[in-house]
């Protein structure tokens, strides 16, 4: 099967998106509703972060699906699982215990004016009874929750796919009309709240990872979402300002508001995977080099931006001038670090490259 160039260049594009995403946070939504350092609430970065969250990671989830399905067209179960423990679960235990405390730490220093060591500090992040957000210290997987429920997903949806093929092996999913397609919302609002750990459903991101494998893979349905990438477009546009307008103006919280935010994400997917396959087929020295960078990039930039962020804050040049120069100085500082770690065969192993 020839490689779909889109898929690497979504997935890149959607982890650099994280660098301006959590430099926002440190002026949206107040102070206990989500970073480890809080500013003030700016409405234009809390817009931005409100119109971001709902597509980003569910894309991740999607086109993790979709790489699922190409990678078992060639790979074996047992090597498979063997390469979900060396991307996902290595990874996750080392930066659990080596890079999340870095941003706990922050956070109790910030918040709570704590004045121990940065190795004392570890005694909290593991005894200390938190809402799994470490926001304000304590334990929490931070971003690396990603890579858990990745992990977890990955493992079950593989025994899915064999059981599928034992007992139902016609089945398949490439008739589906693109009104169908849209309606596929519906089941992904309903899993949300199956296993919402800490705000993080595990029923929603395994019902999007399956979606990925057994509906967005087949090529007519990508035919379809190529087709009516402009009505996608539209419906995300329309559905995104509406749910952002509510949500950060009207202040509105309900299960209808949960089910626009659901929607507004799906067609964040559909939209992406349309005109993606249109503009973003490629591949160059450019998007090689994200490609391969990426998902280490993923796991280094939270703690350097949130130590860029801490004193970048003490600095008098105004939101826009911080919130620009979190974003520089913790993206170059990742990509820096990636450049150091790939030289460095142990340091590659524990970050999965």
């Amino acid at each position: 099967m020839e490689r779909k160039y889109y898929i690497d260049n979504l997935r890149w594009l959607a982890i650099l998106l994280l660098f301006p995403f959590h430099a926002a946070q440190i002026w949206s939504g107040g102070e206990y509703s989500g970073f480890y350092i809080w500013s003030h609430t700016s409405t234009a970065l809390y817009v931005f972060s409100t119109a971001v969250y709902p597509w980003y990671m569910t894309l991740l989830f999607a086109i993790a699906g979709m790489s699922c399905k190409y990678s078992l067209l060639k790979r074996t179960d047992r090597q498979f699982a063997a390469e979900r423990i060396k991307k996902l679960a290595i990874p996750f235990f080392f930066g659990l215990i080596a890079l999340v405390p870095v941003m706990t730490y922050t956070a109790e220093v910030f918040f709570n004016g704590y004045t121990g060591t940065y190795w004392q500090q570890y005694k909290l992040f593991f005894t200390k009874i938190t809402d799994l957000t470490g926001y304000h210290g304590g334990f929490t997987p931070a971003h690396l929750w990603f890579l858990l429920y990745l992990f977890v997903i990955s493992m079950t949806a593989l025994l899915i796919v064999r059981l599928q093929k034992k007992y139902i092996p016609k089945f398949r999913a490439d008739s589906l009309s693109y009104f169908f397609i849209i309606l596929l919302s519906v089941p992904e609002w309903l899993c949300l709240y199956v296993l919402n750990i800490a705000g993080k459903s595990l029923g929603q991101f395994m019902m999007l990872f399956l979606s990925g494998y057994y509906i967005l893979s087949e090529e007519s349905v990508l035919q379809k979402l190529q087709q009516y990438q402009f009505v996608s477009l539209a419906v995300w546009g329309l559905s995104g300002g509406l749910y952002t307008y509510l949500y950060c103006f009207e202040n509105i919280r309900n299960v209808w508001m949960t089910g626009l935010y659901i929607f507004y994400g799906w067609m964040g997917i559909l939209m992406l995977l349309g005109i993606g396959q249109t503009k973003l087929n490629f591949h160059n020295r450019v998007s090689i080099y994200f490609t391969q960078s990426s998902f280490p990039v993923y796991i280094l930039h939270m703690p350097i931006l949130a130590v860029a962020g801490f004193f970048v804050l003490k600095l008098p040049i105004g939101v826009a001038g911080q919130f620009l120069l979190i974003v520089l100085i913790s993206s170059i500082a990742a990509f820096l670090i990636y450049e150091i770690v790939k030289r460095m065969p142990v340091l590659r192993f524990f970050l999965g490259t």
